[in-house]
């Protein structure tokens, strides 16, 4: 059975590996979306296509965002007028990029119309189709994101905490606007001596790049790292750190991969109350997590929690590795990877009317 999962590959984000991997072990053959027209025969052979983020858009000018949206647009037609079944995972509100998005949403609502099953990580997306239209329930179907634990390596022991020592603080992953790093590099400047903050991470451009190391130049307490951060690193780097800090943006996000990988390496994190962070519902006292409606307030809740987290180290050094551990024990049930793997398996299986060989 032949089927596409776009993207098929990506060397920044395992998700797709592992979704990729469990449907290549239930037997599916899996191809890129960009082959789809490399022949009659190839065309005819796929039977369904899944795609992930495709409502998002080329920005690095406006001539290759038009371009960007017109070939998915065209991509699309040739999906449905090829009566291949569509599968489309819903990972955000909307698109990140602010100047793509008119056309990125146009594209959101044609995988809305057209898609036979739309997959989502989290009940606040379950709500958020519920808001469009009730109709649009039935072709929800709830898989878990599946969780990191060992993908990237075991998990590694940690230093025995201090109280003296600052608490040490990581954002890791692709450096882009929507995540706020700026915020960072100002909890750096208003907590000099009690937080030390690594950015880790690959800029989305060098512009960018050069923005961030500027608005952190001088600052002792703060790590720019901003370089793609191998694999085989980011065991270590989680164990050296006591929290991973995340201030998404809250009109945009919605589920997060970085906050199941820190709770598989058994960190806790302090992140705004986005879709993963919610689906742990009163469990998330293990969690920093905060809301908020403007940027200053996001400032203020950013600092109580960077405040809440020095009390609690004071009162119990060992306060964020029982925390850590018991998101560990949480994501292990709730998002377990072969159960992930195998509800993709079953949903293409319930499209194609086939039984999937297994392996």
């Amino acid at each position: 059975m032949k089927v596409i999962f776009n993207p098929s590959e990506n060397k920044e984000n395992k998700y797709i590996d592992i979704l990729v991997n469990s449907l290549k072990n239930g037997g599916y053959e899996v191809f890129p979306l960009d082959g789809l027209l490399s022949s009659w025969k190839h065309f005819d052979s796929i039977k369904l296509v899944h795609l992930n983020w495709f409502e998002n858009l080329d920005e690095s000018s406006r001539g290759a965002t038009l371009k960007s949206f017109f070939r998915k647009l065209v991509a699309l037609l040739v999906i449905r007028l090829g009566n291949k079944k569509l599968v489309w995972t819903m990972h955000n509100r909307v698109s990140h990029e602010k100047g793509s998005g008119k056309w990125s949403q146009i594209l959101s609502a044609l995988l809305i119309r057209w898609a036979d099953r739309i997959v989502i990580h989290s009940e606040e997306s379950r709500a958020l189709l519920g808001g469009r239209s009730h109709v649009l329930l039935r072709k929800v179907v709830h898989i878990p994101h599946p969780d990191f634990i060992g993908v990237y390596g075991p998990i590694l022991s940690s230093a025995a905490p201090q109280v003296e020592n600052p608490i040490k603080l990581v954002f890791i992953g692709a450096v882009k606007p929507y995540k706020n790093i700026e915020l960072l590099i100002q909890l750096a400047r208003k907590f000099p001596t009690t937080i030390q903050i690594s950015i880790l991470g690959n800029p989305n451009s060098q512009g960018y790049k050069e923005e961030l190391l500027k608005l952190g130049s001088g600052l002792a307490n703060l790590i720019l790292r901003l370089e793609f951060i191998p694999d085989e690193e980011i065991p270590e780097i989680l164990s050296k750190s006591d929290l991973v800090i995340l201030p998404y943006n809250m009109d945009s996000s919605l589920n997060s991969g970085t906050v199941l990988l820190a709770f598989s390496y058994q960190k806790t994190v302090i992140c705004p109350q986005i879709g993963t962070v919610n689906d742990f519902g009163k469990e998330n006292a293990a969690i920093f997590s905060y809301v908020y409606s403007s940027e200053k307030e996001h400032m203020e809740k950013l600092s109580d929690r960077i405040n809440l987290a020095i009390a609690l180290k004071k009162a119990n050094p060992l306060v964020f590795e029982e925390m850590g551990r018991k998101m560990f024990s949480l994501v292990k049930e709730q998002n377990d990877k072969a159960i992930a793997g195998q509800k993709l398996i079953d949903l293409y299986a319930q499209l194609l009317g086939e039984k999937p060989n297994s392996k």
